[in-house]
């Protein structure tokens, strides 16, 4: 009997996968325990057009994350601060800043949490930082810290 199952089950497939099993393991266990669902060819149908919908959409997704990725790697953007005598800032430059200012100046909206820093920049100077994307993509971006 072919099934559909609904979450994981160890030993047999993951979620969403169409599988074969024996018509017993299927009734008695997997359907009972409402781990999987008989496999129409209605539901097989639906869940063939489901996988091509999101494998279109993260093919549009990539496409952007390229395009994005292609126009941040190797900018620049400068960040104002103000500094004490020493040339210490008053406030660390941390990622949500950097984020803010790639939104303000590159108009690309970033999350910080893409955004790797090794430590808070403290102090003036240029900086590389790393923005990581989806799919795997990266792009180093150089970031000027001057005094305000």
């Amino acid at each position: 009997m072919k099934v559909i199952l609904l979450q994981n089950v160890p030993g047999t497939g993951e979620k969403g996968d169409i599988k074969d099993v024996t018509d017993g393991y299927a009734r008695n266990f997997l359907i009972k325990k409402n781990l999987a669902k008989p496999a129409t060819t209605d539901i097989v149908n639906k869940l063939q057009a489901q996988e091509k919908k999101k494998a279109k959409l993260m093919e549009g997704e990539l496409k952007e994350s390229q395009q994005v990725t292609s126009k941040i790697d190797g900018a620049e953007i400068e960040i104002l601060a103000k500094t004490s005598d020493g040339g210490k800032l008053y406030s660390a430059v941390g990622a949500a800043k950097i984020a803010q200012e790639i939104k303000r100046q590159l108009g690309y909206t970033i999350k910080p949490g893409q955004i790797e820093l090794k430590k808070a920049i403290k102090e003036c100077g240029e900086f590389e930082v790393k923005i990581k994307f989806p799919h795997g993509l990266e792009a180093d971006l150089q970031v000027r810290v001057s005094e305000e």
